[in-house]
C-alpha cells in the first residue's frame, strides 16, 4: 500500500547512505508478517509479537518482545523500527530504545508519527472511519491508547549520533489513508510500486514537508 512505501523509502535512503541497502545484517522490530522485505529483497531478520500470515523470504521470523530481544550485543549491522515505538505503552520506549541500541553495530533508524498535531491528525481520522460506519483499523484504535512519542526519548545517547528528518505531510497523511479505503487506488497504487518505484519515490519525496506526521531518528555509532 501507498502508506507503506510512504514510510519505508526514507528508511531505504538511509540504508543506502550507510551501504546496508544491497548487504549487511538487518533486524526489523514490529515487522508484521512482511515488513522491510516489501522493499529489500535482501534476508533480514524480522521480530514480532505474533504474525497474522506465514512470512516469506526474505525474512526470517522470529517471535520476541521488543523490550527483551533474544539476540546478543551487536548482532545486527542495522536495527530498524518503523512505526513501532507510538504502540510501546509509554513507561517501556526507552527500554525498547536501549534494546535496539544494543543488538546494533552500526546504525538504528527509528520512525514514528510524532507530537501533537500527528496525534490530533489520527483522533480526526478515527472520527472519519466512523462517521463512515467503518471499522477503526486495529492499529488506530492502538494510536488512541497514549500521545505519541517525542524526540526527547533520544536526548543523552552516550556513544550514538543522531540524525532527525520529518517525513509525510500531515495533510497528505490523512489524505492517503482516507483514500485506501479504496480498491482502487490501492491496486493502482500497489501496481506504481511494484512496477514503477522510480517514479513513485520522487512523487512521495514532495510529500515530506511540514508539518510532518512523522519524524525519523537516525542513530549511528560513534567512531
Amino acid at each position: 500500500m501507498l502508506n507503506w512505501a510512504a514510510r519505508y523509502y526514507p528508511i531505504l535512503r538511509v540504508l543506502k547512505q550507510h551501504s546496508l541497502l544491497s548487504e549487511g545484517s538487518i533486524l526489523e522490530i514490529g515487522s508484521g508478517p512482511a515488513g522491510l522485505g516489501t522493499f529489500r529483497k535482501v534476508p533480514f531478520v524480522g521480530c514480532d509479537l505474533e504474525f497474522t500470515w506465514t512470512p516469506k523470504w526474505p525474512m526470517t521470523p522470529v517471535v520476541a518482545s521488543a523490550t527483551d530481544l533474544p539476540f546478543d550485543d551487536g548482532s545486527f549491522d542495522a536495527v530498524i523500527a518503523s512505526d513501532v515505538l507510538e504502540h510501546i505503552p509509554p513507561e517501556l520506549r526507552a527500554t525498547v530504545i536501549s534494546e535496539a541500541l544494543r543488538v546494533a553495530r552500526q546504525l538504528v533508524i527509528f520512525g514514528f508519527p510524532c507530537g501533537a498535531p500527528a496525534y490530533e491528525a489520527d483522533t480526526a481520522l478515527r472520527e472519519w472511519y466512523l462517521s463512515k460506519h467503518c471499522e477503526v483499523p486495529v492499529w488506530l484504535e492502538e494510536h488512541m491508547l497514549a500521545l505519541f512519542p517525542e524526540a526527547s526519548l533520544f536526548s543523552n545517547l552516550a556513544g550514538w549520533n543522531m540524525i532527525q528528518f520529518g517525513n509525510e505531510n500531515i495533510a497528505f497523511h490523512s489524505w492517503m489513508m482516507r483514500r485506501e479505503m479504496s480498491a482502487f487506488f490501492v491496486r493502482v497504487t500497489s501496481a506504481l510500486r511494484k512496477f514503477a518505484p522510480r517514479l513513485l519515490e520522487p512523487l512521495l519525496r514532495r510529500a515530506d514537508k511540514a508539518p510532518y506526521y512523522r519524524q525519523i531518528f537516525v542513530l549511528s555509532k560513534s567512531v
